[in-house]
């Protein structure tokens, strides 16, 4: 196995344990898009479990230094992503800022949260990645400034289709420490989900808006 594949399926482990990413294939959660999905995933718990986190911060230090060697600057998605750029900033002795949703309305009105330089080399730490549009606004916004965007290092990827396909037509490389295949996988051999059900979940992800997933029609 190799160092990657350790860490992908390491780090599918911690996130199945504390419930960071929770399958209910029987009974799916609603997106506010309306789409129903067998899957929950909420990577801010992994702040709340020592050993996890530590897990967590050190791999995305490795994808990094591994990656993208010539980052002067880590830049955190708002909100999820400012407190893995921070963590993993400081092991790296890298400095850090992040990117808000929208510019402030007030003070200096900035969007860009730290100290940018235009010309600096910048990774940008994203917690979760779907179809890809909240990270690529982030990039856009960096780019704006003048940055140089190495890339994204995140915890999780979907793998959707519509999220490799923005950021490969953006030019936006991402690395994420573990994705859907890897920890269904890992799901279904340790008894979280029917070994059955991983056909369901990877037809979900897929083609979100192909219910027939659901009740086992997959």
């Amino acid at each position: 196995m190799t160092n990657e594949s350790m860490r992908e399926e390491t780090i599918a482990k911690d996130l199945l344990k504390i419930k960071a990413v929770f399958f209910r294939p029987d009974e799916p959660f609603t997106w506010a898009s309306g789409i129903k999905s067998p899957v929950y995933t909420d990577n801010r718990l992994t702040l709340t479990d020592v050993a996890v986190r530590d897990d967590v911060e050190n791999a995305l230090a490795e994808v990094v230094r591994e990656h993208y060697p010539e980052v002067e600057v880590l830049m955190g998605t708002s909100t999820a992503g400012i407190a893995h750029a921070a963590i993993v900033g400081h092991l790296l002795r890298l400095p850090m800022g992040y990117v808000r949703g929208g510019a402030k309305d007030h003070g200096r009105k900035n969007q860009i949260e730290g100290r940018l330089q235009p010309g600096q080399k910048v990774v940008v730490i994203e917690d979760l990645i779907s179809t890809g549009g909240s990270v690529l606004e982030v990039v856009d916004v960096l780019r704006e400034a003048g940055a140089e965007v190495l890339g994204v290092a995140s915890i999780f990827t979907y793998g959707m289709e519509k999220g490799r396909a923005r950021l490969q037509e953006a030019g936006v490389k991402n690395v994420s420490l573990t994705n859907f295949d890897v920890i269904t996988a890992v799901a279904a051999a340790e008894g979280y989900i029917a070994p059955t059900d991983r056909a369901r979940l990877l037809a979900f992800r897929d083609n979100p808006a192909d219910e027939r997933w659901i009740g086992g029609k997959a």
